[in-house]
């Protein structure tokens, strides 16, 4: 670009990173190739913020009812059930996050079983976006790479599975 254009405007490369795509193509492949583990992890990620957001909301409440209360505190009906009930939503809270746990050790056992594919995939975009080095009409679009690689998942052979 010109000296004019490079001072009034400011470029941005929004170049993905290589760990990044890795990333995304693994999903892409899990998603792909065993949609019902890909969809576990969604619900782990869902259900582990829900979990946070619920401790949270309780640590809150009981928060603002010591900071509200006046006298004897073991006098104050609301706080004193407020902290029993938060006791049971923790223990409960424990055993969803025990499960998630062990979920989570099966999904990812799962998912890097796919990670070879997914680095190589990576490598192969960096490749191909190089090739505007070589000549300026080969530019490619993550898109694009993206279609390719989902076409090549549908079309290949699928493997038999020892389970």
């Amino acid at each position: 670009y010109s000296p004019e254009i490079c001072v009034q405007v400011t470029l941005l490369n929004f170049m993905v990173t290589p760990d990044g795509l890795q990333d995304q193509m693994l999903g892409i492949l899990v998603a792909a190739e065993e949609p019902e583990v890909e969809k576990k992890r969604q619900n782990l990620v869902i259900e582990s913020a829900d979990s946070k957001k619920q401790l949270k909301d309780i640590e809150d409440k009981i928060l603002y009812l010591l900071s509200v209360s006046e006298g004897n505190i073991l006098d104050d009906e609301e706080l004193i059930t407020t902290l029993a009930n938060s006791k049971v939503t923790s223990v409960k809270i424990e055993e969803r996050v025990k499960e998630q746990e062990k979920t989570g050790l099966l999904v990812q056992q799962t998912r890097e079983s796919y990670v070879p594919v997914a680095v190589r995939c990576s490598a192969m975009f960096f490749v191909v976006a190089d090739l505007c080095k070589v000549e300026p009409t080969y530019q490619y679009s993550l898109e694009w790479f993206v279609d390719i690689y989902l076409l090549a998942i549908k079309t290949a052979e699928k493997p038999e599975r020892n389970s």
